[in-house]
């Protein structure tokens, strides 16, 4: 006989609380293997799949895609020990993949009806979706009636956020089967949009879906079009866009001339982070101006002798490494509750990156144990993870000392507010050709100005100003580093 069992929102670690959902990965009627991830959700960390230790078919969900729930709320129920799903086990008792299943999982099935089209009536789900299999009725038809049975009484038994079926009707059909887009991001930004990502003609191969395709199709929503002259567009039906809600989910009070953004997720985070810092960190900053010239021209010649190319961040984070171990003060954290300042053996090298989910600071584990190249390889992958989101919590906690290049968006100076817990935060300008006085005459050179916060309780300004000191002779004279190497 079957059994219906609820999973709710696991813990998902580094201390957080609370998860948005994203991305639904399963309808009700879908039987579900142990382990396989169910939902798509959004921490102040991260993008996260959320496995299910259940096999079975699921029979509920709750909460809409946008909904913010929190650690220990009901996900989703899935109905277990049916005949339907007795090729598989009833549970992992993990919530995480790879965490110990004892089995490897059993490979994906869908429950549909018979091969036809959606009908224009067919169920939906709460979030306005049809349900795949028709909902809970038309699984009955694969699996087992006391599946079914148990599934129908978890439905009428759910709460009204629940994604049971529903008696709405569809307004025209919607084709079956995947939609050809592999980015997080591209569906979130068709979804908060309100365009339906089944109308679109993908640009990638194979149909794929790009971002492109989805802003190409928000902008031609937005021009006027004559009624004898058809847009470029034509084959895309895109709601109007004064029914489309802002990318950063603003609320405006019509009248009141205020538009409110939420302070949640990624945005939320960087706020309370920023904020903490500000109050519980004497910071202070000092800077320097410096000449480039001859860092440039060696990384050029290291890429021209071949081999991987050496990113320019890669040769300042081995830069900063080598002036951390010489000044390892900066390398430390305040306890506040002992009142001692923890001095750290190991340079977890943190770097701001800026994506459409706001400023994220990726960890390069061990960066002092890695070379220009190794350091130009982690660089690379943890941008484009963040790029595309895909960023784990444990690539964004446990950095020591943070790098943050802001001359990308070509301005010379900032005063960095340091990354709570660390110490410290060196700021990168653009470089920019400048005059400047080399060997007693003036010339055209490359000059940066580097900035530097520190945490006044763990040095004075002697140690900050000879750790920025240190770091600038390293940029005008690169070969400063092989006293170090």
């Amino acid at each position: 006989m079957a059994q219906v069992l609820e999973f709710k929102l696991p813990d998902l670690g580094e201390g957080l609380t609370e998860a948005e959902i994203v991305r639904w990965l399963v309808q009700v009627g879908d039987v579900v293997a142990i382990d396989q991830p169910v939902v798509e959700v959004e921490t102040a960390k991260a993008m996260v799949e959320v496995p299910c230790p259940y096999g079975g078919v699921v029979t509920a969900r709750f909460g809409d895609e946008g909904t913010e729930l929190p650690v220990g709320a009901p996900l989703l129920t899935v109905a277990v020990g049916g005949p339907a799903v007795a090729d598989e086990d009833t549970g992992s008792g993990n919530v995480l993949v790879g965490y110990g299943t004892g089995a490897a999982p059993a490979r994906r099935r869908r429950v549909r009806p018979a091969d036809r089209p959606v009908s224009s009536a067919g169920p939906l789900t709460s979030a306005g979706q049809p349900a795949s299999a028709g909902g809970v009725a038309s699984a009955g038809r694969l699996a087992s009636a006391e599946s079914v049975a148990a599934g129908r009484e978890s439905v009428a038994g759910s709460s009204a956020t629940g994604s049971s079926v529903a008696g709405s009707s569809v307004a025209g059909s919607l084709s079956d089967g995947p939609v050809p887009v592999i980015s997080p991001l591209v569906r979130r930004l068709a979804r908060e949009n309100g365009l339906d990502l089944r109308e679109l003609t993908g640009s990638g191969p194979d149909g794929l879906i790009l971002r492109a395709d989805v802003e190409y199709a928000l902008k031609a929503a937005t021009v006027p079009q004559r009624p004898a002259e058809p847009s470029a567009a034509a084959h895309l039906r895109v709601p109007s866009t004064a029914a489309q809600p802002s990318l950063a989910a603003t609320a405006t009070t019509p009248g009141s001339g205020e538009t409110r953004v939420p302070l949640k997720g990624i945005r939320g985070a960087v706020a309370d982070k920023l904020s903490r810092s500000r109050r519980e960190i004497p910071d202070a900053t000092c800077w320097v101006d410096a000449d480039a010239t001859e860092l440039m021209r060696a990384r050029a010649a290291m890429n021209a002798a071949g081999g991987p190319k050496i990113s320019l961040i890669a040769l300042l984070a081995r830069i900063c490494t080598a002036a951390l171990a010489r000044y390892p003060e900066l390398n430390s954290t305040v306890d506040l509750d002992a009142r001692e300042i923890v001095r750290l053996d190991r340079v977890h090298l943190g770097f701001a990156a800026q994506t459409e989910r706001g400023l994220v600071v990726p960890v390069v584990r061990d960066a002092h144990a890695r070379d220009a190249e190794g350091l130009t390889e982690q660089f690379a992958r943890l941008t484009e993870a963040a790029r595309t989101g895909t960023l784990t919590p444990g690539d964004l906690t446990g950095g020591t000392f943070t790098l943050n290049n802001y001359g990308v968006f070509g301005v010379d100076g900032s005063t960095p507010i340091i990354n709570h817990p660390e110490a410290a935060m060196l700021g990168v300008g653009r470089i920019v050709p400048r005059p400047w006085v080399h060997e007693g005459e003036l010339a055209v050179r490359q000059v940066v100005q580097l900035s530097l916060t520190f945490d006044h309780r763990v040095c004075d300004g002697g140690t900050a100003g000879g750790f920025l000191r240190h770091v600038a002779d390293c940029v005008e004279q690169p070969a400063v580093l092989l006293r170090s190497l």
